[in-house]
Order: structure tokens, then sequence, then C-alpha cells
């Protein structure tokens, strides 16, 4: 069976846009989800030959969302909008993120040791990399924003005694954050906030991360926002950034059409309002602007592809109670998201960059990161050296 002939259309209307021509991915995905067409066979499969049956041309919905959805939210940007966008999204329910995250409820990147690493190993590894790229200590303060589910800072009370705050505005997942700190034996040193960004009390901390969120934050804010956390951070504390983005073009029509496609798809149905996922340059030059001095830049972005397979396998898995509790338009819009997502990272249009910085100030201790343990020979798991014999 061709890939024209596993699209199955459910009216003469709707058959009449396939047969052996190619269909804008747009419509496609819009027949798709609204049951319009079923796809036969491994949806996987399909996603990964979809240039043999799709192209990435622009279509009239393509207008009509940038000019009354997407201009106006960068634009304004507001925190009656974000918080309401914001909560949208991951206040949809903790049962629906369960279906593809697992249980360690970690909505971002995890950091692979190897191909056949689990979702679960993949996100314990990253969180203690995160934790050993701040080079966190005993009785320290860490702020978290955008803590998510609360999986760092319940980690890194329990694992490296630090006091951690995170701070969300998804009500749920800050009610779960809690719980976990609670079932960690950490609750009187780790707690999540229901709280905007902006409205973070001005206090300082020696280490702050932020995972993810950043890209929220947008375009516009994007400058003003690390100029807060610069005022919210000690002299000589460390910044740790984790941030989706983009690859890069050269020069001013230098875009891929997939990847412009793509981007739209993600701001109108996924995530709405995070602008801010851009190239590299954009990052640290914002970052350079705040006062910050980049230390290491680390591209996670195929891992972010790796994480994202586990994700929708999860969901597949999980398709019965989905549908059951959310209907059929939910699981088969985020089968899209999950699928598409997979080989748009793995092509290397879409990436994820951890960022660690530091205040540029000439009393910095730049000596810090002498004799720093080389994470590519550390076990992230456990946190212990491995020895010799292992090393590659």
């Amino acid at each position: 069976m061709s890939l024209h002939q596993r699209i199955a259309p459910k009216s003469s209307e709707v058959q009449s846009r396939y047969g052996n021509q190619k269909v804008p991915i747009t419509t496609l995905i819009d027949d798709y989800i609204h049951e319009r067409i079923d796809i036969q066979g491994d949806f996987r499969e399909f996603i990964q030959q979809r240039d043999a049956v799709v192209d990435y041309s622009f279509v009239a919905d393509h207008f009509k969302f940038v000019f009354t959805r997407f201009l106006p939210e960068v634009i304004i940007h507001s925190q009656e909008q974000d918080i309401r966008i914001g909560r949208a999204h991951y206040d949809r329910g903790n049962d629906f993120f369960g279906g593809f995250l697992g249980p360690r409820m970690v909505y971002t990147s995890g950091f692979f040791r190897s191909l056949d690493d689990s979702l679960e190993q993949a996100q314990d590894q990253k969180i203690r990399l995160v934790c050993e790229k701040m080079q966190l200590k005993k009785g320290e303060r860490l702020l978290d924003i955008g803590c998510g589910w609360g999986t760092l800072v319940a980690h890194a009370a329990r694992d490296f005694g630090v006091d951690a705050t995170g701070v969300t505005v998804a009500e749920k997942g800050a009610a779960f954050a809690n719980e976990q700190c609670a079932k960690e034996g950490v609750s009187g040193s780790a707690r999540a906030l229901v709280m905007d960004y902006r409205d973070i009390p001005k206090e300082r901390f020696n280490k702050i991360s932020c995972l993810e969120m950043a890209e929220h934050v947008g375009v516009r804010r994007f400058g003003a926002f690390l100029e807060q956390v610069y005022g919210l951070l000690e002299d000589d504390g460390i910044f740790f950034l984790q941030i989706a983005g983009l690859r890069a073009r050269a020069g001013l029509l230098g875009f891929n059409l997939e990847d412009l496609v793509w981007g739209l798809f993600m701001n109108k149905y996924i995530f709405p309002g995070a602008d801010a996922s851009m190239p590299l340059s954009f990052v640290v030059e914002n970052l350079e602007k705040a006062g910050f001095e980049i230390h290491s830049v680390e591209n996670i972005g195929i891992h972010y592809s790796l994480t994202i397979s586990r994700w929708y396998d999860n969901w597949m898995q999980n398709r019965a109670e989905v549908v059951k509790t959310y209907g059929e338009w939910w699981f088969r819009l985020w089968q899209v998201f999950l699928g598409w997502s997979v080989e748009i990272a793995a092509q290397g249009s879409s990436t994820c960059f951890q960022v660690v910085a530091n205040k540029n100030l000439n009393r910095f201790d730049r000596r810090r990161w002498i004799g720093a343990v080389n994470l590519g020979e550390r076990d992230l798991t456990t946190g212990s050296e491995k020895s010799a014999s292992n090393k590659k």
C-alpha cells in the first residue's frame, strides 16, 4: 500500500483533496484531528515518510492565525494574557500529562547516555546533570522558575541538601509538586508556589534554574526577564537556562518552510505565546546584555528527539484512557504534535540548549570552573565517579 493509499477520507468531499497529488501538511493535520480522515498503519512511519504526500505551503488559515492571534500575543504578552494561556495548557489535567510524561512528570528534554536508556533514566540523568552544572551545595538557596510538577526542586533538596523554591502559574502542577516534595520527605526544604515570574519577591538566591519556561516569556519581554533573574541571583551565583530553540538560517529569506509551518502549528495548538524559542544567538546576546557571562552551552537537541519518542510511545499505550477522558480530538492532536516533533528535532529544525552563566563581574571567582567534575565521566544516576576501567 502506497503512502497516499494509507490516507482514508470519510466523505466524497474530503476525498477530492486526496489523490496522488501532495497536500499542504496543515490541511492533512486539520482533517486528521477533526476525524475527516484516518491514517492507516503505523502513524510514526507515516510521519517519517511525510514528504511523499505533503508539502509545506501556506494556507489561508495561516494568514488568519498570524494576524488575529500570533502577532497580538507576541506584541501584548501582558501578565493577564500569559497566566490565562499558561493555565489553559498546564492545568488541563495531571492525568493528561501523565499519559505521555510518565511517572517522573518532567516536561523538558531528558539526557541520554545510551540510545537504549528509558525515559525515566534519561530524566533522572538530566535532573542530576542540571544540579551538577549549577554546582549545588548543601544549604544553598535554589529558585526554579517554571517548576512544572516539581521534580527538580524535590530531588535537588533530597540529593543536594539545598532549600529549593519552585514557581509556576499552574495550580494543579504546584499541588502535585508539593505532594511530591512531601513523599520525598523534603517539605521543609522544598516547595512550589503558584506565582507568575513577574511576582517573585526581590530576594537573592545562590542558584537559579529555568528549564524550558523562558520561551513563554516571549521575545518582547525576554531581555527584561533576564535582567530580573540577574537581580535575583547572588553575585557569586550560577544561572542555568535550558531553552528550546530553532536552528539559525543564513540571510533574511534563509528560512525552511517546514520549520516555519511546524512553528505555526506549535504556536496555534500546543504552546500559544511561547514565541521566545529562537536561535542561540538571540539567547546569548540577551544574556550578555543583561550582564551575564556565558560559561558553557550544550546543544541537547537530539536528546529531545529521543525524549519525545518515549513520550509518543507512552501516549499511544495510554490511548484508551486519554480518549475516554479527553476525547479523540485531544488524542489525535497530541499524536501529531509528538510524532512530528520527534522528526523535527532529529533533523535539527528545533533544538534545545543548556546554558550555564554567571554574573560578568570582576570579582566573580572563575577558579570554580577549574578542576570541576567532568560531567561526561560521571554517573548521572548515582552521582558517583566512574572507575578508570569504565572510561571510554
